[in-house]
């Protein structure tokens, strides 16, 4: 009686840990897409990307008290503001790393804020109407990077976003998560047959290897231009980790606290700024697998943390994802970066901002500053920002973030 029991045992405790590497898989492929485009898109090597992802994400999970089952991806809202730094520095993205330190030391110190004054007082000074129109500005200042890159091939592009849109649109559960993975396997297997993918990138790859890690560097006018944009993150964490608390059924803005999540996300992203990684965020994508298998066990995500680790040293996997043309990246960053924009004008929306004349104030400022800025400095050589040196000034989203939020405490100061 006690063999069969022993044998019972045995047995229930190889499935659980089956199960529990099938769900982590899961995790793994729906943050594989977005973790791996951003290092793409901007020049980053995408095994230090999901290595630092892995990484961040047990940084995460250890400042949580091991509480919220969430994963940490690459950051798109930076992408903007790294392409600007690269552009700067002759493509030496080391200063970008620097940028990206102190933006996630400012996070550092944005928990601590929290922790002591509440975050209340906080969703004041970053406001919706301030807020969205940043998040919009990500967005769209994004579409026109993205199809110079579609521009390569504009069948393949409009393939991969085809593909993409019908699976968003039309698909449910978790083939619906996975639109961004097929979608860029579809236009790979497309560029394949048209002769215009580089194979030899793969083939000369080793099997094995130690990525390539780098130091950052600083310099004043990088800093300067990146580190704003984590006024725009805090909203994306905070609302990340509300809809991560919904959907659990737990409110982990209480416990283990939001300071505390702020915390983890901003060591996540020093850690990958050190090392020659994006910058980190939570991201929806993992959350959205917890609600379709409504198993909320964290380790499941440090498990496939650990998977994310191991799969950026197998240089292959490197060596792929640095084959996948222009044009097929082009394609569905189309499509994201619209997205982007959209959610934006979601949290106008949704967090029923009134439309009033000065709120509209606020908003049609950031997003003139933030769109057009950039343009006039390229078309009639006129800078509109806080120069900083020489050749370097606070322009673009960074400076509308400024001036969005002086205005907006100016104008509704009443209302503090």
């Amino acid at each position: 009686m006690n063999k069969e029991i022993t044998v019972d045992s045995k047995n229930t405790k190889v499935f659980e840990g089956g199960k529990k590497v099938i769900l982590s898989l899961q995790h793994l492929i729906a943050m594989f897409g977005a973790t791996v485009l951003v290092p793409i898109l901007t020049g980053f090597n995408p095994s230090i990307a999901l290595f630092t992802a892995g990484v961040g994400t047990l940084i995460f999970h250890i400042c949580t008290k091991f509480k919220v089952p969430a994963f940490l991806g690459s950051s798109f809202a930076f992408i903007p503001v790294i392409l600007q730094v690269s552009k700067l520095y002759n493509g030496d993205l080391a200063y970008a790393q620097g940028g990206m330190l102190v933006a996630g030391l400012l996070y550092v110190t944005m928990s601590l804020l929290v922790k002591k004054i509440g975050v209340e007082r906080i969703e004041k000074v970053l406001a919706p109407q301030v807020v969205g129109p940043m998040i919009i500005v990500i967005g769209l200042n994004l579409i026109p990077t993205a199809f110079g890159m579609a521009n390569q091939n504009l069948i393949v592009a409009g393939i991969t976003l085809g593909v993409a849109l019908l699976i968003n649109f039309c698909a449910k559960g978790f083939i619906k998560q996975l639109a961004i993975l097929i979608a860029v396997t579809t236009g790979y297997i497309v560029s394949l047959k048209l002769g215009i993918v580089d194979t030899s990138i793969i083939s000369d790859a080793s099997i094995v290897a130690v990525p390539a890690f780098r130091l950052p560097k600083f310099d004043l006018g990088a800093i300067a231009i990146i580190a704003p944009v984590v006024l725009a993150v805090f909203m994306e964490h905070l609302g990340d980790i509300t809809t991560n608390s919904y959907v659990v059924g737990q409110n982990f803005l209480e416990d283990p606290g939001l300071n505390r999540t702020l915390l983890g996300d901003g060591l996540a992203t020093m850690f990958a700024s050190l090392v020659g990684g994006p910058a980190n965020t939570t991201y929806g994508e993992n959350t959205g697998v917890l609600a379709i298998t409504k198993n909320y066990d964290p380790s499941i995500l440090r498990l496939a943390a650990v998977f994310a680790i191991g799969l950026a040293f197998i240089s292959k996997v490197g060596a792929v994802l640095n084959s996948i043309p222009q044009a097929v990246m082009g394609g569905i960053s189309l499509m994201l970066f619209s997205m982007i924009a959209l959610i934006g004008v979601k949290t106008i929306r949704n967090s029923k901002v009134e439309l009033n004349a000065k709120n509209s104030i606020v908003m049609v400022t950031i997003l003139i500053l933030g769109l057009a800025s950039n343009f006039i400095s390229s078309k009639l050589g006129i800078t509109i920002g806080i120069p900083i040196t020489e050749t370097v000034s606070i322009s673009g989203l960074s400076f509308a973030a400024i001036v969005g939020i002086a205005l907006n405490l100016l104008l509704n100061i009443k209302n503090k």
